[in-house]
């Protein structure tokens, strides 16, 4: 029987994290299925990523934010025989705003790409790599999953969801020879906070943000390690660190401040 060849399947892969992170799995030499909504943007990162090396390239465009998108990602990629070793969950999208004022429909949106298509691509092809007995996913979470975070209700809601689903399935499956990493960056130099109409923000206008092809390196160390988690860069470390012996009222107090829009006044 004629081995098929290997392949890293990363959402989001065209820009910010998900870029950096396919730009590293083609310098070691894995062929690479790359998922975006953007044609455009699809085409352009191929040919960045097949002129830097010699490995195979295929882009699928797909709107994860759709409901059936994922199970048709899936379908697609099954179709043409391709085995995905490594799933990169990295695709997602925030909206900055108080809760009360923010559009429900945007909010259930990103509810769809950052939890519904995680779950259904994280279960299809964790199923496959279980019953192989080799595999590797990589979900790119985010501190913001660790605290609660004003301004961005939602956004932090799932990414708590991200993080601990990855956890606990990690541990349902340590005995199988597949391993499952959270990746948690923190405020990263991408165009989230421009899809997010987060340009404003406190944090993103007065902090510093992290280089994201750093963040990529570390999370591919981390995968490839088999480790279960990796917060990106010691100021986030030290920020959970800090957090998880601190009461959440007071943490969200904290990060409500952080994130209010610059030159506001918190009144809490």
């Amino acid at each position: 029987m004629k081995t098929k060849e290997k392949y890293v399947l990363i959402t989001g892969g065209t820009s910010g994290i998900g870029l950096e992170l396919a730009k590293i799995f083609a310098n070691n030499g894995h062929n690479l299925i790359i998922v975006a909504r953007d044609k455009e943007e699809l085409a352009q990162s191929c040919a960045l990523l097949k002129a830097s090396s010699s490995i195979k390239v295929i882009s699928i465009t797909k709107d994860l934010f759709e409901e059936d998108a994922a199970m048709e990602l899936y379908d697609m990629v099954k179709a043409q025989g391709l085995e995905v070793e490594i799933l990169v969950n990295n695709a997602g999208q925030g909206q900055y705003g108080l809760f009360i004022e923010n559009d429900l429909d945007r909010e259930l949106d990103i509810i769809q790409l950052n939890i519904c298509s995680v779950v259904v691509l994280t279960k299809l092809y964790l199923k496959e790599m279980v019953e192989r007995g080799s595999g590797r996913i990589l979900n790119v979470t985010s501190i913001a999953g660790k605290i609660p975070g004003p301004w961005q209700a939602v956004y932090h809601g799932t990414k708590a969801f991200a993080h601990s689903f990855t956890e606990a399935i990690r541990e349902e499956v340590r005995d199988t020879g597949v391993t499952i990493t959270s990746l948690l960056p923190g405020a990263t130099d991408t165009d989230f906070f421009n899809k997010a109409d987060m340009l404003e923000a406190k944090n993103v206008v007065e902090g510093k943000l992290a280089d994201p092809a750093k963040v990529a390196e570390d999370g591919y160390k981390a995968l490839m390690s088999g480790d279960d988690m990796i917060i990106s860069g010691f100021q986030n470390k030290v920020q959970i660190a800090m957090s998880n012996i601190t009461p959440d009222s007071l943490v969200a107090k904290q990060v409500g401040r952080q994130q209010e829009p610059a030159g506001s006044e918190s009144k809490k």
